[in-house]
């Protein structure tokens, strides 16, 4: 067991990440050069709507496409923006263990950073002590503090309850899981027999609700981009107990949340902001937009909702 640091302590009294944490897209323009104004306003929606925490650079941002300058400069303006008022998890996932520890390393990327994200290796698959060996490498290359990220969906591997509660129970810093493996069986095995410094979020818009009720802290949330202040207040009265109004909003959502993913993501998420006014409908190859079936579909849904942004 390592000591804990005085930062990490510091950053677990000022907050924990909790409640609803949005993971932030990346706006285009139609010449496929990053959008910084309209990331912005996407940042200052987040900041005047409730959102509890932002993280930068997961997934949804299209990280994948993203060149070392765009992200530093996605990171950097961000940061700037928010000026302290939430928490900044940052994405540094990589299936190359040095990789992320290179990256944990560059003062100039950390700067600003509340805490890190780290998905679970995707494509060469690693055993389950692989995966430990992993974690155990980056844990031990930093203080901040550091949440896993399971999406078996993305990665090609699932990493198991077992080796989580492992990482949780071994290493101060590993301070939560995105749990996104779909498997509630899984999710409720970490709750049941996590330590108490370790919490679990939900990596999934639509069984936030239910597992708050088994014990989550919150979600990285996806529908939170387009729909934050609606998505949060759900999310605070699930974890206040409120489960009849927060089940109310729950369900008003449903029908989006299948179509937010139906042709991947972040294509559905976008195609919502595009309708909302706040983006052009842009991705970046070899993503590209909705079917005008399910742009249709979400536009006939918000049309109904009438929720402004």
């Amino acid at each position: 067991m390592y000591p804990l640091n005085w930062k990490l302590i510091e950053f677990m009294i000022r907050t924990r990440l909790k409640g609803m944490g949005v993971a932030l897209i990346t706006p285009f323009k139609e010449d496929d050069s990053v959008d910084y104004d309209a990331l912005l306003r996407l940042v200052d929606y987040q900041l005047q709507n409730g959102t509890d925490f932002l993280c930068v650079l997961g997934t949804t941002a299209e990280t994948p496409t993203l060149t070392s300058e765009e992200k530093l400069k996605i990171k950097n303006l961000v940061v700037e923006r928010v000026n302290g008022q939430l928490p900044i998890l940052l994405g540094v996932g990589s299936n190359c263990t040095r990789t992320v520890i290179e990256t944990l390393h560059n003062e100039e990327m950390m700067r600003g950073v509340d805490a890190v994200l780290v998905a679970v290796p995707y494509y060469n698959k690693p055993s389950q002590e692989g995966l430990y060996q992993h974690y155990k490498a980056i844990a031990q290359s930093t203080d901040l503090p550091i949440v896993l990220y399971n999406v078996p969906g993305r990665t090609g591997v699932n990493m198991t309850a077992e080796t989580t509660l492992r990482l949780a129970r071994e290493f101060d810093n590993i301070v939560a899981i995105k749990e996104a493996s779909g498997n509630i069986t899984q999710m409720d095995d970490i709750i049941k027999n996590k330590p108490a410094n370790f919490d679990v979020i939900s990596g999934d818009d639509g069984i936030t609700f239910p597992l708050i009720t088994l014990g989550a802290v919150g979600v990285i949330s996806v529908i939170g981009n387009a729909f934050p202040r609606e998505f949060s207040r759900m999310t605070r009265l699930a974890l206040q107990g409120d489960y009849n109004n927060a089940l109310t909003i729950h369900h008003k959502f449903t029908e989006l949340f299948s179509l937010l993913f139906v042709d991947g993501n972040p294509a559905g998420v976008k195609a919502m902001l595009n309708v909302m006014g706040l983006i052009d409908n842009k991705l970046r190859l070899p993503l590209v937009p909705t079917r005008i079936t399910t742009f249709e579909k979400m536009r006939a849904i918000l049309d109904e909702l009438n929720i402004k942004c």
